[in-house]
């Protein structure tokens, strides 16, 4: 007995190209065909259009679209499919649309298929192979970009070794140089507390000695006190007796107004502590002059913040884009229409940073590009925004530009920099107490140039940008 899928499989078929109808349509005999099928077959009549199937004779090409073969046709296919899935457990597969067995694959499609398939038009130009042979070719494809990420793993493994190796190594070196530190520092902690100790031991026996001097000092002029209290007692209490009394031994009484003249102690030589305390004075300008030193000679980062600058939009040139997370800016020819600020810079295509600073030092790196022109620096926040602006000192502006990858400071006149090593980032370090505004190469850290005594006048100072034509990104 015939199966149901195969009779209703023959039942969606096209008679003229053996596959699934597509877009079915009836003529005038009843039979139905692929509207492309049958018009490719009457295309080269004007009448006596025959059946290509019962040779029935139709005056007219008359098509009419057959929606519930259509239909059909999609259920054949979805139980096609469903029968194929259900003969998958089979030892060999089966063609969803011809029930043969898949022995051949197309190269052009990828695909198994069968050999009517083969045969259809769908793959009668196309390169077909055995299965096996197709099977073969591929797994020696596949067998050689293996053999490559074989030996790919080999190479980043031996990165990968190669780095923890190098890490190890630096770990080591930086433990070693954190041991020096320590043990450096705790020397430098030594010298210092020692230090400390003996000046304060030093200062305390000043201390003692003078509160000793003036302890004999008090005491000496407390017991002449008490002398002349009891000599004025007793000479009033003679003056208060009867005459006759009184007058006798007058002459001892006079004699007791005859005393030595009473000698003062000798004070705590001011000189003696003044050339003392001269002396610490001296020590500690020495101590303080050494730190200072010691200060100097250490890396600039030392003592240093760095500072996670982000822009302004507020201050921004209205043909500066700033980015969403505000850490880029670029030129834009265009003008963008952002509201009206008193901060925002009018004709200068200039941006500041949002956090200011009023003391200290602070460092911050910014991405430049070789091509445009653009300035990074300070101001001071009392900058003018409304009008061009000159970006010297004078303007409250110290500042690097970048001129078509020719480095220029922006002192009054201009100084040319002709650097060895065009730098891709740059460091702005400022001391605010010193008036330092320095620009190093990020990368190298070779000083680029250095602002030695901005007057910053107390104000408030802002990271500066000026970008035209250009893009600067800061780090961080």
């Amino acid at each position: 007995m015939e199966n149901p899928v195969e009779s209703l499989h023959k039942e969606a078929t096209c008679s003229i190209c053996l596959e699934y109808f597509q877009d079915p349509v009836s003529i005038p005999c009843g039979h139905s065909f692929c509207r492309a099928c049958i018009t490719q077959c009457w295309k080269e009549r004007s009448s006596n259009f025959s059946c290509p199937q019962c040779r029935e004779i139709a005056l007219q090409r008359n098509f009419r679209p057959n929606r519930e073969l259509g239909n059909v046709v999609e259920i054949t296919k979805r139980l096609s499919a469903h029968a194929s899935l259900q003969a998958a457990g089979q030892e060999e597969a089966v063609c969803g649309k011809h029930h043969e067995a898949l022995k051949l694959f197309c190269s052009q499609d990828e695909a198994l298929i069968c050999y009517i398939c083969r045969e259809s038009r769908a793959h009668r130009s196309h390169s077909v192979f055995p299965v096996e042979e197709a099977a073969q070719d591929y797994k020696k494809e596949i067998q050689s970009r293996l053999q490559s990420l074989k030996e790919e793993i080999e190479k980043v493994v031996g990165l990968k070794r190669t780095g923890e190796l190098r890490h190890q190594e630096y770990l080591k070196q930086t433990e070693a140089e954190r041991q020096r530190i320590v043990s450096e520092f705790e020397q430098l902690h030594h010298f210092l507390e020692e230090q400390e100790k003996l000046l304060l031991a030093q200062l305390s026996e000043l201390e003692r000695e003078m509160v000793r001097h003036q302890k004999e000092f008090d005491t000496k002029l407390a017991d002449e006190i008490i002398s002349l209290n009891v000599l004025i007692d007793e000479v009033e209490e003679k003056c208060g007796q009867p005459d006759s009394v009184f007058l006798q031994d007058i002459r001892g009484t006079l004699c007791r107004f005859d005393k030595e003249p009473f000698q003062p102690p000798e004070e705590m030589p001011f000189i003696k502590v003044e050339k003392r305390l001269g002396e610490f004075s001296r020590k500690n300008a020495v101590l303080t002059k050494i730190l200072d030193n010691f200060r100097d000679t250490l890396p600039s980062e030392l003592g240093t913040e760095w500072v996670n600058v982000i822009l302004d939009p507020d201050t921004a040139n209205p043909q500066i884009v700033i980015s969403e997370d505000q850490k880029s800016a670029r030129w834009d020819v265009t003008r963008t229409d952002v509201p009206h600020n008193p901060k925002r810079f009018k004709s200068s295509c200039c941006v500041l940073g949002h956090e200011g600073f009023t003391s200290g030092r602070h460092y911050w790196e910014v991405n430049v590009e070789d091509g445009g022109i653009w300035a990074i620096g300070v101001a001071r926040g009392s900058v003018r925004r409304k009008i061009e602006l000159r970006l010297t000192p004078e303007e409250g502006i110290w500042a690097l530009q970048g001129d078509f990858g020719q480095f220029q400071a922006l002192t009054n006149p201009v100084t040319p920099l002709p650097l060895s090593c065009t730098p891709r980032r740059i460091r702005v370090s400022v001391d605010y107490e010193k008036g330092h505004v320095q620009f190093l190469n990020a990368d190298t850290k070779d000083l680029v140039f250095i602002f030695p005594s901005a007057s910053f006048s107390g104000e408030r100072i802002f990271p500066f940008f000026k970008v035209l034509l250009a893009q600067l990104t800061l780090d961080g």
